[in-house]
């Protein structure tokens, strides 16, 4: 999947777990840092490519990533897997730990965010034609379906014109259904 489709699936994939439960109560500047965080996550997977749209976003982001590409390996190794997201999780958390004594935001909050982001990338990318290693080390690429011919190529038609609309709908659908369930959250935010 591009970039938009996982900013779009992470930012869905939180909407949707906010409709499981209620809303956590929390800062502005929280839900702020937390949005912020969960589209990080949402395409943080790929930052195995020199290429990546968020390289890209960052001034000289081009040569960090021509950098750290060797350390990590060719893309969709060890960032696409259960190892990657069980790491970043981790060492994420530890990073947070330190910010937080500075920043009056919950980071836990905000952890969560991020690896919700996360996951979602590794669901979307589990549905191209590529596939996932779930499980690297060990080298085979898991898709759904199970037949390539049936996955989706990215950026090709398919994604452009059904899963990026799709995604648009489940998140519209998810607000209409919660609406007042948001609009609460909302009044929350503005009268802090």
């Amino acid at each position: 999947m591009v970039g938009r489709t996982h900013d779009l699936a992470a930012f869905t994939a939180l909407t949707y777990v906010l409709t499981l439960q209620p809303i956590p109560q929390m800062s502005l500047a929280t839900a702020i840092v937390a949005v912020g965080g969960n589209l990080l996550g949402g395409v943080a997977p790929d930052l195995d490519e020199p290429t990546s749209v968020l390289w890209n976003k960052i001034p000289t982001g081009s040569i960090i990533g021509r950098i750290i590409h060797p350390l990590l390996g060719s893309h969709r190794m060890i960032s696409h897997s259960l190892l990657g997201l069980f790491l970043v999780g981790w060492l994420l958390k530890l990073l947070l730990a330190k910010i937080s004594t500075v920043l009056l935001v919950n980071m836990d909050l905000v952890w969560w965010a991020f690896m919700i982001g996360y996951f979602s990338h590794l669901i979307a990318d589990t549905v191209t034609k590529e596939g996932v290693p779930w499980f690297f080390p060990v080298p085979v690429r898991f898709g759904i379906p199970p037949f390539k011919a049936f996955r989706i190529t990215t950026g090709a038609f398919v994604e452009k014109g059904v899963v990026f609309p799709g995604l648009l709908i489940a998140e519209g659908y998810l607000v209409y259904l919660h609406y007042s369930k948001f609009l609460e959250f909302f009044r929350h935010l503005v009268a802090k």
